[in-house]
């Protein structure tokens, strides 16, 4: 006869071989979840301890401050909890925090403060390609005049004329992203994929029938990548009148945005990305950074895709300016639209007047 297993049971087990049914349901009914994190971890810490809670000695005497686990978890949930319930509604949301996005993302939140910003990334680790050069090398190589861009954000390199090469791509993009995440009015979510795009009817359209995109449907991205390997798994969703799609060319979410506006019949077809052409590539992915359909705005090696643009190769200006382009364009639609909890209704009554002062083409 097999023995009886008696070791170790979880606590939850535990607990339901000693307490009544009647007794948990009203333990259940009662408990209530925190609405933010506790101002001080003082109260889970003995009083003793308090005497000297942590040294930075570097002779074999370093302890840390105490804590209980349960502090960490706290920490982490309550925040990410209401970075989701703020963001639920937001002003833009940007797709993809590669080179181009994480652009845009800096000058929407240096020249509107008041704007709350929303970036998702795919990929447990923002930056997209722009951690390495061209074939996983170091250097990168940015034409005149987006070295502009690098000297707003103090990104020191070389002059070489025409134009300047950054000692390691890394740098770029370390500082950018340490910059940008320092904005208070930006939120990045990484190892967050876009699902779909959120529709409705648009309300500053000629005709009716007419839709224009109203957000973004997300998901965490290990979930939207096991789709095809078990039963549905439904997503979040973050409203917003303006979303910048930067979603690149390359991997499982490459050109997103785009792939599902021809999908869906709101784009006639993909232009697909031509041989690559450094010198005319870059001007035209620059040029026609613009409001793709309404309610999207398009630039970077997405845009490549649907307009069927040369590639650029390992030069990394286009998508800098692309990204500043995207959000300049974003700031002025903004301007014009009368929105409401994140919804466009109408233009606003002196719409036309700002357009005409902005001197921006969209």
């Amino acid at each position: 006869m097999a023995a009886t297993y008696t070791g170790f049971k979880s606590s939850v087990a535990a607990a339901a071989e000693h307490v009544k049914p009647t007794v948990a349901q009203t333990l259940t009914k009662h408990a209530e979840l925190p609405l933010s994190p506790p101002s001080s971890a003082g109260s889970d810490v003995d009083a003793a301890e308090f005497e000297k809670r942590y040294t930075e000695d570097w002779n074999g005497q370093y302890r840390f401050a105490p804590i209980k686990e349960h502090i960490v978890s706290r920490a982490m949930t309550s925040r990410y909890g209401k970075d989701l319930y703020d963001t639920a509604i937001s002003d833009v949301v940007i797709v993809g925090a590669g080179s181009a996005g994480l652009s845009a993302a800096y000058t929407l939140a240096k020249e509107r403060p008041d704007l709350r910003i929303t970036i998702l990334e795919a990929a447990v680790a923002p930056g997209g390609g722009a951690w390495v050069g061209g074939q996983l090398m170091s250097a990168m190589v940015v034409r005149k005049p987006a070295h502009h861009f690098l000297q707003e954000v103090g990104v020191p390199f070389e002059d070489e004329g025409d134009y300047v090469v950054v000692k390691h791509a890394a740098l770029f993009t370390s500082t950018v992203l340490s910059k940008v995440l320092q904005f208070p009015n930006v939120k990045l979510f990484n190892a967050v994929a876009v699902e779909d795009l959120i529709t409705r009817p648009d309300v500053l359209a000629d005709e009716p029938g007419k839709v224009r995109v109203s957000g973004v449907v997300t998901n965490w991205t290990l979930a939207t990548l096991a789709h095809g390997l078990q039963s549905c798994m439904d997503p979040n969703v973050i409203v917003a009148p303006i979303v910048l799609s930067f979603a690149g060319h390359d991997g499982p979410f490459g050109a997103f945005c785009v792939k599902r506006l021809v999908a869906t019949g709101h784009l006639e077809a993909l232009g697909n990305m031509r041989t690559l052409d450094m010198r005319s590539a870059e001007d035209a992915i620059v040029n026609q950074t613009r409001e793709i359909f309404p309610g999207i705005i398009t630039g970077g090696m997405e845009l490549s895709e649907l307009d069927g643009a040369s590639r650029m190769g390992p030069t990394f200006g286009a998508m800098m300016a692309s990204g500043v382009k995207a959000a300049k364009t974003a700031i002025q639609l903004l301007d014009r639209l009368e929105v409401e909890e994140g919804e466009v209704v109408g233009w606003k009554k002196d719409a036309w007047k700002k357009d005409a002062e902005s001197g921006l083409q969209l």
